[in-house]
């Protein structure tokens, strides 16, 4: 058994008719090996060409014929048209694993093929090879791309590697909106509990966001050092001690009168509230930096430690819009999932304040910070695919 490289590309078509939550929640709950990252890319004339020629006619009549099919989808939608404002947008996601790449084909994606109509993997709910009774391809949508064998694998990610700082990256000008609308950007950024195992729940949230008509223009996978963590979240300690009082104030009612053996009124409560919250909210802190880093922040040590990637995983995503910020925090829900409106993505799926699924951008200032902390634009994608072929 051997450790692979597997990449899925997510097909404009299936973007933009916002099926890219339900064909993310089928691989990362079926998938076995670990998404490592996450790129966007508008694939230029020449990145196409050239991945065509990866893609050799070989194989029976039945999967030449498919091949054939492949570059011709390709060349008609991956490449931008000319003097277009809307530019085709791909998802390359990057798995690692052992014998991910055969995995993936027969176990989550699926063939290509007629008969691909069950449900069970990925193609056979959002794909579609149609022939007429003459055995004519009258309509072929493939819904995602993968690599179909381990032999094509090196040359066809380094490849993507090679144009990933070109092609891809934040999509910031690839789409069109009407003249009315002045688009806005924001960041949703699914946070570790939506990847313990192997689980449904990010492809599920990004699908109930989908509901907005944003698009996505980012994505990459996020381990959050300690460091960036607290800058991340600085915002929040100056709140939480506030936050924090009324449930403070509830927790010693419910306590102190099995300690003492005499009555004390709500007066003495709150008061006694005011003056633990700040404890209590440094308390809340740290779990919150624990949960995002996955290290405990009191037992860092150093600058080195303090900067080192977490060991936990987010998938932060970049969406664009009309109204971007509020629509997206609306459909989130919020941050107490007790108190958010029903069929919101918290009261859905989360299960306390710490534990709320996803964070949302809540202006744009914060979104140009929040960006910067998490170091969006730098292309890990290449990085990871460059370490893995120089072993």
């Amino acid at each position: 058994m051997s450790v692979e490289l597997a990449a899925v590309w997510i097909n404009p078509y299936t973007i933009e008719k916002s099926r890219t939550g339900g064909v993310i929640a089928r691989l990362l709950s079926l998938c076995s090996g670990e998404l490592v990252a996450a790129r966007m890319f508008t694939p230029s004339r020449e990145l196409v060409e050239k991945y065509c020629r990866l893609i050799p006619l070989k194989g029976d009549k039945e999967s030449k014929i498919v091949r054939e099919e492949i570059h011709t989808y390709l060349r008609n939608n991956w490449i931008p048209v000319s003097g277009s404002q809307e530019k085709p947008r791909v998802m390359m996601l990057l798995f690692k694993g052992e014998n991910v790449i055969q995995f993936l084909r027969r176990q989550v994606v699926g063939h290509i093929r007629k008969d691909s109509v069950f449900g069970e993997t990925v193609r056979d709910t959002y794909g579609d090879y149609i022939k007429n009774a003459q055995g004519e391809v009258t309509y072929f949508e493939p819904a995602v791309f993968i690599i179909p064998e381990a032999s094509e694998a090196e040359a066809t990610l380094k490849l993507w590697a090679r144009y990933s700082d070109r092609d891809g990256g934040i999509l910031f000008h690839s789409c069109k909106y009407p003249g009315c609308v002045s688009p806005e950007k924001t960041l949703v950024m699914m946070k570790p509990e939506n990847f313990k195992g192997q689980s449904s729940l990010a492809g599920n949230v990004i699908d109930i966001i989908s509901r907005t008509g944003l698009r996505i223009i980012g994505a990459k996978i996020v381990h959050m050092s300690v460091e960036q963590a607290r800058e991340f979240y600085g915002p929040v300690a100056l709140a939480l001690p506030k936050r924090m009082k009324p449930q403070l104030a509830s927790q010693l009612k419910k306590i102190l009168p099995d300690i003492l053996d005499f009555s004390i009124p709500d007066q003495a409560y709150d008061q006694l509230a005011d003056q633990l919250k700040d404890l209590k909210g440094a308390q809340e802190f740290n779990n919150i930096i624990r949960t995002m880093t996955g290290i405990d922040p009191e037992k860092v040590k150093g600058c080195r430690e303090l900067r080192a990637p977490g060991k936990e995983k987010c998938l932060a995503m970049i969406y664009q819009g009309d109204q971007a910020i509020s629509r997206i925090r609306s459909v989130l829900g919020a941050t107490d999932p007790g108190k958010a409106e029903w069929a919101t993505i918290r009261r859905i799926y989360a299960h306390s304040i710490s534990n709320n699924v996803a964070h949302a951008s809540d202006s744009s200032g914060n979104v140009a910070r929040e960006m910067g902390i998490l170091k969006l634009e730098d292309n890990d994608l290449k990085t990871i695919i460059n370490r893995f072929y120089k072993k």
